[in-house]
C-alpha cells in the first residue's frame, strides 16, 4: 500500500487536476491511497468566509460566491457546461455550508472554522475523483471524517488513534485506488475537526500508519526537500537523502516542506517519505528514512516571519527561576502561542513566539501586571542547521539582530 498526497498547488487548477492524472498514469496507482488537500488556496478563501460570518455578514455572500466561482471555472475546464452529475455533487456541498451557517447557533470561532473550512477538502474530492473515473482511473471516493477520530479540540486536534486504526482497517479497500480528504478528522459528535494547517502531510502520515504502508510521497511544485525556501534564498539545493532524526529537527525549527507532526507515526513504523515533483514524477526527489544526517551535508536555512520576540524582566530584581518560568509556559499555553525560541539569565527572560491565533494583546496584559515587557512585533526568526561561518555572514547582511542563541548544529537569529 502506497500513501500519496497532493496539496492545494497540485490541484489549483483544471490543468493541474489532469496532470494528476498524468502523474499516476506515469507512476502507477495500484494499491494507492490518495490524500488530497483544498484546491489553489481556497483554505485561505474559506477563512475568509468564516471571518465575513463573524465580522460582517454582509460580505459573506460575496465571499461565498468568490468560492463557487472559482470551483465552477474549474468544472467548466474539466467536464464542460454543467450536464455532468459533478455539477449537482458539487452544489450539495456548497448548499450544505450555505446551510450551516444559516441554522448555526455556537459563537465559537474555532468550532465554526472546523465547519466551514474543511468543505475545501471535501470538493476538491469530489472533483479529483469525478475526473480520475471519467479518464479510466477507477478509485473509490471515502470521508476521511470517517477514518480519523479525534478530540473536539477544534483547529488543532489530537488523533484518537486507536478509533482511528479501526476505521482504517474496517472500511480501507486495500486492493483498490482509494481517494480522501487532508487535513480533516471527525469527534465523537461527528463534528468535523482539523488537524492544523497544512495538516494533509500529517493525515498521510495517520493513514499511513494504520496501514502500515510501504511508504508516503508527497508531491510538490518543488523537486525535493530543498536546503532552503526559494522563496527567501537566491540559492537552493536539493537535498537526497534525510534521515528521520534529522527531518524532525528541520520541521520543528519551520521547515515547511513537511509539516512537524508527520514524521513522528512513520518514523515509529520505519516507513519512508518520498518528495517529489508533480511536474517531473520520475525525478527522485528526496527520501526521509533510516540513516545518519543528510546528503549533501550544507547548511540548511529557515525562516519564520511575523514572529513576536518578548524580553520580560522582574519587577523587584528578584531572580527567574522555575516557578517563575513554569507560570510563563502555562500563560503561553493558555494563550496558544507557539514557542519558537526562550533565552533567559537570572533576572530577564526572552522568548519568540507565533502569534497564531492573535491573543497577543490578552497575554501582553497579564504579563505586565507581574513583568517589565518589551516586546517586537513582526520580526523574523532565522534558523541554520550545519551552519558555517559563510552560512551566517550571508544571513547577518543589513539585519539588525535581537537575539542570538548558538549550539553545536544551530544557530538561531531573530531579527528586525
Amino acid at each position: 500500500m502506497r500513501i500519496f498526497k497532493f496539496g492545494g498547488a497540485s490541484v489549483k487548477d483544471a490543468n493541474s487536476v489532469k496532470n494528476l492524472a498524468k502523474v499516476l498514469s506515469e507512476v502507477g496507482h495500484e494499491n494507492t491511497l490518495l490524500v488530497i488537500s483544498a484546491m489553489g488556496k481556497m483554505t485561505n478563501a474559506m477563512e475568509a468566509v468564516v471571518d465575513a460570518y463573524f465580522q460582517d455578514k454582509n460580505d459573506l455572500p460575496s465571499a461565498i460566491q468568490q468560492v463557487i466561482k472559482y470551483h465552477d471555472d474549474i468544472l467548466k475546464d474539466l467536464f464542460g457546461n454543467g450536464n455532468h452529475p459533478i455539477f449537482g455533487k458539487v452544489k450539495s456541498l456548497f448548499d450544505e455550508v450555505q446551510g450551516f451557517l444559516a441554522w448555526n447557533k455556537s459563537p465559537k470561532y474555532n468550532f465554526v472554522y472546523d465547519q466551514v473550512v474543511g468543505y475545501g477538502e471535501l470538493i476538491s474530492t469530489q472533483i479529483v475523483s469525478e475526473y480520475l473515473n471519467g479518464t479510466g482511473i477507477e478509485n473509490t471516493l471515502l470521508d476521511v471524517r470517517n477514518l480519523i477520530k479525534t478530540d473536539n479540540s477544534y483547529r488543532d486536534t489530537t488523533v484518537n488513534w486507536e478509533k482511528t486504526q479501526q476505521n482504517v482497517q474496517n472500511i480501507v479497500d486495500r486492493k483498490k485506488l482509494n481517494i480522501t480528504q487532508g487535513f480533516l478528522g471527525s469527534d465523537e459528535n461527528n463534528f468535523t475537526t482539523t488537524l492544523g494547517r497544512e495538516g494533509s502531510d500529517y493525515s498521510a502520515a495517520i493513514l499511513a500508519y494504520c496501514l502500515n504502508a510501504d511508504s508516503v510521497t508527497i508531491w510538490k511544485d518543488v523537486p525535493g526537500v530543498l536546503n532552503a525556501d526559494p522563496r527567501y534564498f537566491k540559492e537552493t539545493q536539493l537535498l537526497n537523502k534525510i534521515s528521520y532524526l534529522e527531518a524532525i529537527e528541520l520541521a520543528f525549527y519551520g521547515a515547511s516542506v513537511i509539516h512537524p507532526k508527520t514524521l513522528q507515526p512513520l518514523q515509529q513504523k520505519e516507513i519512508p517519505l518520498h518528495v517529489k515533483s508533480f511536474i517531473n514524477p520520475k525525478d527522485p526527489g528526496t527520501t526521509v528514512g533510516k540513516g545518519i544526517g543528510i546528503e549533501p551535508e550544507v547548511p540548511c536555512f529557515i525562516v519564520k516571519k511575523n514572529q513576536v520576540l518578548m524580553k520580560l524582566s522582574s519587577l523587584d530584581f528578584s531572580f527567574i527561576i522555575e516557578d517563575s518560568i513554569s507560570e510563563l509556559f502555562k500563560m503561553l499555553h493558555d494563550h496558544k502561542m507557539k514557542v519558537d525560541l526562550i533565552q533567559n539569565s537570572a533576572i530577564s527572560f526572552s522568548v519568540c513566539v507565533d502569534n497564531k491565533f492573535g491573543r497577543l494583546d490578552e497575554l501582553l496584559n497579564l504579563l505586565k501586571s507581574r513583568f517589565k515587557v518589551v516586546h517586537h512585533e513582526g520580526v523574523s526568526l532565522y534558523t541554520i542547521r550545519h551552519f558555517n561561518e559563510k552560512a551566517i555572514a550571508s544571513l547577518l547582511n543589513g539585519h539588525d539582530i535581537l537575539l542570538e542563541q548558538r549550539g553545536k548544529e544551530t544557530l538561531q537569529l531573530v531579527v528586525k
